[in-house]
């Protein structure tokens, strides 16, 4: 009932701790039935006028020691919880991580941000429960009414009997609502994630929202998940109040049973007075420690539902990772009809071939939606469900570890991420031993020293994103951590998008300088910053149209030619506009 193998056997070193908390709660009980033994004693010698100095003194000391015991056995049996729980949240996060490094930059492909979030942080916090509570209890449980039977056979049998028989009641009651309430939450767990995929959607897009005035329907969509992960919500309350009230009356109906027999048999002086004081205080103990079961039995189910989405996640299949790393004879990529889809029903790439010779300075353009991105994706190994044959030295993409080709490419998007600390600490990303002065020198180089020295200098405190940089000065600390990064291939996506034109203009600067001694793929919808490439490939819906140089593309009047005319026209129109 409730036991999970897999998941135990995954965090074996619990095992240990959860034995400890039932030795502990054991200790306890046995310390109990030894107080309440002795002040039931008291009681019965006061009552038939047999006290005297000494027993006062035994039933004192027995009394103090086993109180000592349990606040010793007490501290212990939370302090074992906790080192259990530890050690699950430890390892399960730490699965779930390895995982996501194990599928690597396409983890996305195969799950959602949210989802592992939700998973990693509350997913595995609701199993600290099931760990430090639930199986210690659940083996104490079984091993309390059966010391307490023990004990109270040899005072009353048959109210040992009938208490036992009354207690398998709880565990039945549990086991009926099992299977209900493992659906209900699972559809409870559903609705979590769905709810918390949509608000941090939503969050990561509340500006884009406020532009256009799209908040209200976004809210709207927010209040209808919501109100349905309250139905839901209300549900999983309603089944754990409903069971435990059942399980409440199981258990004060047992202990009353109890006590009623023992009552009877005093009076029918089948029972000493102290006997029948020791079972009335015992008979709640038959019940408490399968009611607590109980109550940390809903925790419990919520836990295990959390742990089918752990597993799921970390049963996630993972491309075949090469054993060892290939020897790159050069640094040639070459795209060999390379095809991609997204869906099944949506092909984005269409059969197209590539060549990116070593230290050369190849561009991809084309209209939006045309495939450039995904063909940098592919590169990067974000996307890796692809067909056709893209090979970096001669060695095909999927030989090659993801370290290996984190090592050879840098990708530098329109939205590179800037993480929240200070220039020195995103700098150093790129090169972790780089000196304070090599630093400055590549910041010099983008163009954004003089600004640091009038801040901070590297010290300068950086928000989440950037927040606190314009567009330009993020997009130029990217550069300066790209340049730091010093792989032999680099691919600028969009690199100069949404900056202001003088940023533009320094960046292609830098970029025209680091194509004679690097390997550089230039994406760009902006005609202009690719003419001084050694090859340009023209994508459209998918396919390559035309190659060539600046000169040759617009000798042939082709597709290239159209979308030239067109930028230029429209440049030279808003500039005419500005004077």
């Amino acid at each position: 009932m409730m036991i999970n193998k897999r998941l135990i056997s995954q965090v074996s070193e619990s095992k240990k701790y959860v034995a400890g908390n039932v030795i502990f709660q054991w200790v306890g009980l046995a310390s109990n039935i030894t107080m309440m033994a002795s002040i039931t004693k008291l009681l019965s010698d006061v009552f038939e006028n047999n006290i005297t100095k000494e027993n006062v003194t035994t039933a004192l000391a027995a009394t103090v020691t086993a109180l000592i015991v349990r606040f010793i056995c007490a501290i212990g049996s939370s302090r074992m919880g906790y080192l259990s729980s530890k050690s699950v949240k430890l390892k399960l996060r730490e699965m779930i991580y390895s995982k996501l490094l194990k599928i690597g930059a396409a983890y996305n492909e195969k799950v959602q941000t949210s989802e592992v979030i939700q998973v990693a942080t509350e997913g595995v916090d609701q199993l600290e429960t099931y760990f430090g509570a639930y199986l210690p209890q659940f083996f104490y449980a079984m091993l309390a009414p059966l010391t307490l039977f023990a004990v109270m056979s040899f005072i009353s049998f048959p109210c040992a009997v009938v208490l036992l028989i009354c207690v398998p009641l709880i565990p039945v009651t549990i086991v009926a609502i099992q299977r209900w309430a493992k659906k209900l939450l699972s559809k409870y767990w559903g609705q979590y994630t769905a709810l918390g995929d949509t608000f941090l959607e939503n969050l990561q897009g509340l500006t884009t929202l406020k532009i256009y005035s799209a908040d209200e329907y976004k809210n709207e969509q927010m209040n209808e998940q919501a109100e349905k992960f309250r139905k839901i919500t209300m549900k999983v309350l309603t089944m754990q109040l409903n069971s435990i009230t059942i399980m409440d009356l199981i258990a004060y109906a047992g202990a009353a049973l109890g006590i009623i027999i023992s009552v009877s048999q005093f009076k029918n002086g089948n029972l000493s007075l102290w006997g029948c004081l020791l079972i009335i205080l015992l008979s709640a103990d038959f019940f408490i420690p399968m009611r607590q079961l109980g109550s940390f039995f809903h925790i419990a189910m919520n836990g295990m539902a959390a742990s089918d989405k752990i597993f799921r996640l970390i049963d996630l299949e993972e491309s075949e990772a090469p054993s060892e790393e290939i020897p790159l004879v050069s640094k040639d990529i070459a795209i060999n009809n390379l095809t991609f889809s997204y869906t099944e029903d949506r092909e984005i790439l269409h059969g197209i071939s590539m060549r990116f010779p070593e230290n050369s300075f190849t561009a991809i353009v084309g209209e939006s939606g045309c495939g450039k991105s995904t063909v940098a994706s592919i590169l990067m190994g974000r996307n890796k469900n692809y067909g056709g044959s893209v090979t970096l030295g001669y060695v095909e993409l999927s030989d090659i570890k993801e370290e290996a080709l984190m090592k050879h490419i840098t990708y530098i998007g329109h939205n590179s991420y800037l993480f929240k600390g200070t220039v020195r600490d995103n700098l150093l990303m790129g090169n972790p031993f780089a000196s304070d002065n090599e630093l400055w020198s590549v910041l010099e180089k983008v163009k954004l020293a003089s600004f640091l020295k009038s801040e901070k200098g590297l010290d300068t405190e950086l928000k989440e994103k950037g927040s606190n940089f314009s567009g330009g000065q993020c997009q130029r600390l990217a550069l300066a951590r790209a340049i730091l990064h010093s792989s032999p291939i680099y691919i600028f996506d969009e690199a100069t998008s949404n900056i202001d034109v003088e940023s533009e203009n320094d960046i292609m600067e830098l970029i025209h300088t680091l194509a004679k001694t690097k390997t550089v793929i230039l994406i760009s919808h902006r005609l202009a910053n690719v003419k001084n490439a050694h090859n340009i490939y023209v994508l459209d819906k998918g396919t390559v149209r035309e190659s060539g140089t600046h000169s040759e593309l617009l000798e042939k009047h082709s597709h290239y030619h159209k979308l030239w005319t067109a930028q230029q026209k429209l440049e030279n129109y808003t500039g005419k506009e500005k004077l």
